[in-house]
């Protein structure tokens, strides 16, 4: 349901994903936030374009370099609460690779507490929030 009193925030985040040579599907990258599995994901700065935010929030959110992006998988919008107001996020969504090995440490000022890599089907059992889930479909239905 939507509140059209909400105060509109973009955000943008990634799936990354990999493949390793015994799996047939891919492995995606999730983060613990908070005591719940998450996708990498953060606000848009002031003048930044979405392409830029979603690389630079999973890079700060996991530790590593600007991810290269594969293709746009579409947008979610949820409504919260922040500071006793009504806010309603639509978060642009990318698929994502590394293009080199990364050493991956969470962003620990941010909630983040571990970071897996998640057999897809897996990660979409384990996101704990139901707009994860639709754009996890989404990037492997």
């Amino acid at each position: 349901m939507s509140d059209s009193n909400a105060i509109p925030v973009s955000a943008a985040g990634g799936i990354v994903f990999k493949y390793t040579d015994q799996k047939a599907e891919p492995e995606v990258l999730m983060i613990l936030r908070n005591g719940v599995w998450d996708l990498p994901k953060g606000k848009l700065e002031k003048g930044e374009r979405i392409e830029m935010c979603a690389v630079r929030e999973v890079a700060e959110e996991v530790g590593s370099g600007i991810p290269a992006i594969v293709k746009k998988l579409g947008t979610t919008y949820h409504e919260y609460s922040e500071k006793q107001k009504r806010m309603g996020k639509t978060t642009h969504w990318y698929s994502m690779i590394f293009t080199q090995k990364e050493n991956l440490h969470p962003q620990l000022e941010e909630g983040i507490e571990k970071i897996e890599w998640v057999e897809i089907s897996g990660a979409k059992e384990r996101a704990g929030y139901d707009n994860l889930k639709q754009i996890l479909k989404k990037y492997w239905p």
